[in-house]
């Protein structure tokens, strides 16, 4: 055996756990868009609900369409944001990879950024599919990369909530 700690050996938790949880994010995300990519047309909806259609959307902008609109410097903007946000999250899981909530919301983060990444790489756009609507309103339609953020971005603030209580 080499004189070379290994991260478990070193005390520090290890990051590897975390990474893969992004990347099973990833792969889901990218796996279910391409069934929306193979089987649906731009526009093309199903009806699953009352409440709930699976649709094929394709967002230029950010979150709700922000900078939709734009003249296209929107996609390699936020393509940056996202490579930069994946590099900033992956310090911070190890920096702090024996943390579980705040490393799971990381991964959470780091995964859903890395597959809306990969989109506005590929295709210029995110693949959407997810809408929900009530009483003729729909919220905007949104993939699995946007729910594992949002989970990702709650559960950040329980753990800091958390983090607060326990300091009383």
């Amino acid at each position: 055996m080499s004189g070379t700690p290994t991260l478990a050996s070193s005390g520090r938790a290890a990051i590897w756990p975390w990474l893969l949880i992004a990347l099973l994010i990833v792969i889901a995300d990218q796996f279910t868009k391409a069934v929306i990519l193979g089987n649906y047309r731009y526009g093309d909806q199903t009806v699953v609900t009352s409440f709930f259609n699976i649709v094929r959307a394709h967002n230029t902008g950010a979150a709700f369409s922000f900078l939709a609109d734009a003249a296209g410097w929107q996609r390699w903007m936020f393509t940056g944001i996202g490579v930069a946000a994946a590099v900033f999250i992956t310090w911070m899981l190890r920096s702090h990879a024996g943390q579980r909530l705040f490393s799971m919301s990381m991964a959470l983060i780091l995964g859903g950024a890395i597959g809306n990444v990969i989109d506005r790489m590929m295709h210029g756009y995110v693949v959407d599919f997810l809408d929900f609507h009530l009483g003729g309103r729909h919220f905007p339609a949104f993939n699995l990369a946007d729910s594992a953020i949002t989970l990702g971005a709650i559960c950040l603030i329980l753990d800091e909530l958390l983090r607060m209580r326990r300091k009383r």
